[in-house]
């Protein structure tokens, strides 16, 4: 009997804490939802509502809509659903609808859908709420404008995972199967048709940040990268391959410094690639694939270069070449 009459005291003491944690999850949301209000965002929803007695707290968050007038980005979806154990909740996962979900920037908006999106966040205790692991994994996926799929996917594993310095993030994608929309394949085809997908995409890197990443980087300001360690940049697609790795540092204004080592096979597709997408003018296409060339040949292998990419001084040079201004690496 006293056995029994204790069991029955722990679970009556449980239920007020899962009952009190969840009512605390609940106000908490609505408080965050408020005080973005108050800052000047559109933030709404319909519904809270938990689930998940005993062992969870599952928190759904009916029709969420978020728009940040400074950064001109929103985003809404039918419905999201947070999930962590009852003992901590600053485990949490976060699981995104297979229906459609709209984000936008500015005037331009993208409709998101995708199957099994889920978004993982461990965080430190403590009121800060320091990040220590973030993760977004889903099964198959497709990015759409206008009603046209302009990217897909079979998988997405993205990672970002707090080192010894509270930081410093180390930083992991990759993906299977991504499909541009068939007028990219079109407009970036160097001599022959692109495959539909990629063979390989992947990015492993280290970033230090002037901050770590915790609340006050969602409510006031973003921690802005100072230096970035680029461990390996994978692509592969049909016969054009590129790998990159190196390191940059980046100073207030946002401006990187140092060098990224290329490694290109077919190095006059992505010329040309570089040049209808924009990202090299077509009046410097001649003498790049000149200089190359002579820099490919010492290499022994004509069509596979080893070049550096340098930043410096606010400009961009690939090899002896220069490519204009480099963009300021600012997250907004």
């Amino acid at each position: 009997m006293r056995l029994a009459k204790l069991l029955i005291a722990a679970l009556m003491v449980w239920s007020l804490y899962w009952a009190a944690a969840s009512w605390g999850l609940r106000s908490g949301i609505a408080a965050w939802f408020a005080e973005q209000e108050r800052r000047g965002w559109q933030a709404e929803f319909s519904a809270l509502e938990t689930s998940g007695y005993p062992i969870r707290h599952m928190t759904r968050i009916s029709r969420p809509a978020l728009a940040d007038p400074g950064t001109g980005t929103a985003w809404r979806a039918d419905w999201l659903d947070l999930a962590s154990p009852a003992a901590w909740p600053g485990k949490l996962d976060l699981h995104f609808p297979a229906s459609a979900q709209r984000l936008s920037y500015f005037d331009q908006t993208a409709v998101i859908t995708a199957q099994g999106l889920q978004a993982s966040l461990h965080l430190a205790p403590g009121a800060a709420l320091e990040l220590e692991e973030l993760a977004l994994i889903s099964a198959p996926w497709q990015i759409a404008r206008s009603g046209e799929t302009v990217l897909s996917g079979a998988s997405l594993d993205l990672r970002m995972v707090q080192s010894d310095r509270p930081e410093v993030y180390r930083v992991t994608a990759e993906t299977a199967e991504l499909a541009p929309r068939a007028a990219w394949r079109r407009l970036l085809a160097a001599n022959s048709a692109l495959p539909e997908q990629f063979d390989t995409l992947a990015l492993e890197l280290t970033v230090a940040f002037d901050a770590p990443w915790d609340r006050a980087a969602l409510e006031q300001r973003r921690p802005q990268p100072r230096r970035i360690d680029l461990e390996l940049a994978e692509a592969g697609w049909g016969d054009l391959r590129l790998k990159a790795a190196g390191t940059l540092t980046v100073d207030t204004q946002g401006l990187p410094e140092g060098g990224i080592t290329l490694q290109a096979e077919n190095w006059r597709g992505l010329v040309l690639m570089a040049v209808r997408s924009g990202a090299l003018p077509p009046s410097l296409r001649s003498s790049v694939e000149r200089v190359l060339s002579l820099l490919a040949e010492t290499s022994g292998n004509p069509r596979n270069l080893d070049i550096t990419l340098g930043f410096s001084g606010g400009y961009v040079t690939l090899g002896p070449l220069p490519l204009g201004r480099a963009p300021r690496l600012i997250i907004r």
